[in-house]
């Protein structure tokens, strides 16, 4: 009813509490936070829940919101989408998503957590965990470039790519970025490519699995950079535990791969 009610620039300053709902920003670039967002205090995350219901995407951003449509403060969990996005749902739009737990979530396309589809969200202080979907059980990205800082992807599941999914021209650019224990039933434990050129810095891939090619990163077409960043124990029943690179043109500085 806030939402609704406001203009963009405005706030929305939300209580702690439960609710169960899934909103729509509706085109205004608004700014929704939890008491996280004027305190600092990110226990709020915890108490200041969005619950989806297992009905549709519990977020969804899709009629032209920028980077001043903001998603502040809240644990964001229990979406079902009948098609893409469990968590948050993104078309055509560049919101920032800061300060947030996606867990729980499933979507019977793509995008368990998140899905991008010709978006560029700027992703930071997020945990992704224990959301699942055929393609992309923490993230699916199609033609999307989505910025991460500081993102924990834990314990998704998915066919190909269980952490984060990307084809289609996709061009994520992940800093900091901890990709951990998530599993695919075919390609990509960790994180699946093809025809995207990911920009992978100072992050760690350790412990994830899949029971084809690529425990850690599977890569089909896709220019990819990794630098200064960590790849153990991660599993594949096939090729490639930690990384499997195929039609590629990696570039490849500082790796640490153990396990």
């Amino acid at each position: 009813t806030a939402i609704d009610s406001s203009s963009s620039s405005d706030t929305v300053l939300v209580q702690a509490g439960t609710y169960t709902e899934n909103i729509n920003f509706n085109g205004k670039n608004i700014t929704v936070g939890s008491y996280t967002l004027v305190t600092g205090d990110t226990s709020y995350i915890s108490s200041t829940i969005i619950d989806g219901n297992e009905n549709e995407s519990v977020v969804t951003f899709e009629n032209g919101e920028g980077s001043t449509a903001v998603l502040n403060g809240f644990a964001i969990i229990n979406g079902g989408s009948i098609n893409y996005g469990g968590g948050i749902h993104c078309y055509q739009v560049s919101p920032t998503l800061t300060n947030l737990n996606i867990k729980n979530n499933s979507a019977i396309s793509d995008g368990g957590g998140i899905y991008c589809a010709y978006s560029s969200p700027t992703i930071t202080n997020v945990t992704i965990m224990n959301n699942s979907a055929p393609g992309g059980g923490g993230i699916r990205c199609d033609n999307s470039s989505p910025n991460l800082t500081n993102v924990r992807i834990m314990n998704n599941s998915a066919s190909n790519g269980g952490g984060i999914s990307c084809g289609s021209q996709s061009n994520p650019n992940l800093l900091n970025v901890t990709i951990m224990g998530n599993a695919a039933s075919s390609y990509g434990g960790g994180i699946w490519l093809t025809d995207s050129d990911a920009i992978i810095t100072s992050c760690i891939i350790e412990n994830n699995s899949s029971s084809s090619r690529g425990g850690g990163i599977y890569s089909n077409s896709s220019d990819f950079s990794i630098s200064s960043t960590t790849i153990d124990s991660n599993e594949s029943s096939s090729d490639g535990g930690g990384l499997y690179i195929y039609a590629s043109n990696p570039s490849l500085e500082n790796l640490t791969i153990t396990g």
